[in-house]
């Protein structure tokens, strides 16, 4: 059984920072890829920032380049998301998701973390 943990959300007012981190435990056996979609009010899904199993990779939406930072500790199974210059946009439930495998034989599946409010407001 896997877990992932997030924390960090909340409200902050515009221009503020953040910062995201989702924890992931139990039968794991290899994790890949680590990322972070979001989705606001009234909007599908939306993939905000992703990073390759060892790091060397990042992906980022056009609207949070240069804003969001996305990293990993390998050795405590963590991915974090380091938001910036924060906007009124921005305002969205965001899951984490990473792809892993539970055992040699399992083949990856993605899982996803049970998603943290981030509010932008004044």
């Amino acid at each position: 059984q896997v877990q992932l943990v997030e924390s960090g959300g909340g409200l902050v007012q515009p221009g503020g920072s953040l910062r995201l981190s989702c924890a992931a435990s139990g039968s794991i056996f290899s994790i890949y890829d680590m990322g972070w979609y979001r989705q606001g009010p009234g909007k599908q899904r939306e993939l905000v920032a992703a990073i390759t199993s060892a790091g060397g990779r990042t992906n980022y939406a056009d609207s949070v380049k240069g804003r969001f930072t996305i990293s990993r500790d390998n050795a405590k199974n963590t991915v974090y998301l380091q938001m910036n210059s924060l906007k009124p946009e921005d305002t969205a439930v965001y899951y984490c998701n990473v792809r892993l495998e539970v055992s040699y034989y399992s083949g990856r599946a993605d899982y996803w973390g049970q998603g943290t409010q981030v509010t932008v407001s004044s």
